[in-house]
């Protein structure tokens, strides 16, 4: 039997966004690097090099966090929960929500991460084993825990709707936003703060991708997504902060609307814990969902920020789930870019940073580049937009998260019109 009265869906707009990046410590600086071509790539400096094979990182640069935060405040955040605050209050400051008793339960946070603190994980650890259990800090576990960020950020905010984190490895940040999206739609909420986070700068992780023989080993030119040559990922760190708010709550507060999120599509690979599904099958059905949640064709997708680690693999099959999901006739028109070539690689916050460039690509109407884009490869033979920024018609974009474990995760997000 058919419900002959489902419940309206309310239509989800983004009002606030906010960034730390190896580009800059918020939107405006990252996103002139974007557009300018400029990489984040450079030398171990959070770490030392010693054995390790990759060639470089892409750090978040002359990252003070006594600059946004009360120092005592900061020195009971991890980094990753510092990048959570910087992030947020830029994306707070720019949507100018009001919260207040009558609406702080209607409001949620919704946080993206792979991993959560673990440099002071890391860094509690070698202070046991050195000084003992008794100099380990009494801030420890809530620097260590995933869900402290969003923890901490209601209390910032004094936001008591549901504040969960999900984990779902490099797509966690477009799961996050996805089911903010969700709970907005639903009527359940009225806004939220939703986002991706991420610092994984640290021996055991570098060392772990390494092992795997995911990174590049080149001291310059590199990542290279989609390009002959590539050689793996390099992995950054940063975080990017959205809010999301209902179209009638945004607009009865006479809010400045940014863009709309319309669409959302979630699969699971169940082929390999690392490596995507054969010829991308996963990814394309993602795609195929997202675009049937916002009532799309594949026609009407002008971009799609794409995956694009620089793996061989996975750029071969992100370019094959494309064709599978868009058709092979669209699929050659569509431009698509990896500004992971700029950003490097920032895990479980990749996807909300990308979806904040999709936005900004409708702004403006500007594609961001792949650069050191040099060799076409005959297996991966789309519109990459190699190399320098392109102006556009912009309206329908399409960003891409796949994450290790086989999880998939696509937005689809709109200029906004009435």
């Amino acid at each position: 039997m058919t419900n002959s009265n489902p419940i309206p869906r309310q239509r989800v707009v983004v009002t606030g966004m906010g960034m730390i990046t190896p580009l800059g410590h918020n939107v405006p600086d990252t996103w002139a690097g974007i557009l300018a071509g400029r990489s984040g790539f450079g030398p171990f400096t959070l770490i030392d090099k010693g054995e390790h094979t990759s060639g470089g990182l892409c750090e978040v640069k002359e990252f003070d966090p006594a600059q946004y935060m009360d120092r005592r405040e900061a020195r009971r955040r991890d980094r990753v929960q510092q990048f959570a605050t910087v992030a947020a209050a830029e994306a707070m400051r720019q949507a100018q929500l009001p919260i207040h008793d009558d609406n702080r339960e209607q409001i949620g946070i919704f946080m993206g991460t792979g991993v959560g603190g673990l440099r002071t994980t890391i860094e509690q650890e070698h202070l046991l084993l050195e000084k003992g259990v008794r100099r380990i800090s009494p801030f420890a576990v809530t620097m260590i825990m995933p869900n402290g960020a969003a923890g901490m950020l209601a209390i910032d905010y004094g936001i008591q709707g549901p504040t969960p984190t999900i984990a779902t490895a490099c797509a966690s940040g477009n799961d996050a936003i996805g089911h903010a999206y969700r709970a907005i739609q639903r009527g359940e909420l009225v806004a939220a703060l939703t986002g991706g986070i991420e610092h994984v700068l640290v021996h055991c992780a570098v060392g772990g991708f390494e092992q795997a023989r995911a990174t590049s080993e080149k001291s310059e030119g590199t990542p290279q997504p989609f390009d002959k040559n590539r050689d793996g990922l390099i992995i950054g760190e940063g975080g990017g902060v959205l809010v999301l708010e209902s179209l009638e709550h945004a607009q009865a507060r006479g809010a400045t609307i940014l863009g709309e999120i319309c669409g959302y599509g979630q699969t699971t690979d169940a082929h390999h814990i690392t490596a995507p599904s054969e010829g991308g099958i996963g990814a394309a059905r993602a795609m195929v969902r997202a675009m049937a949640d916002a009532g799309i064709t594949p026609a009407e997708v002008d971009y799609i920020s794409a995956h694009g680690t620089a793996t061989p693999l996975n750029d071969l099959y992100e370019t094959l789930s494309i064709k599978k999901a868009l058709g092979e006739e669209h699929a050659y028109r569509v431009a698509i870019s990896s500004t992971k070539s700029m950003t490097g690689h920032i895990m479980g916050a990749t996807g909300a940073i990308e979806a904040i460039f999709c936005l900004l690509a409708i702004r403006d109407q500007l594609l961001p580049p792949t650069i050191n884009y040099v060799t076409p490869d005959p297996e991966c033979d789309l519109d990459y937009v190699p190399n320098t920024a392109r102006p556009a018609q912009v309206r329908v974009t399409l960003n891409n998260a796949f994450g290790f474990g086989g999880h998939n995760a696509v937005l689809v997000i709109k200029r906004f019109s009435s």
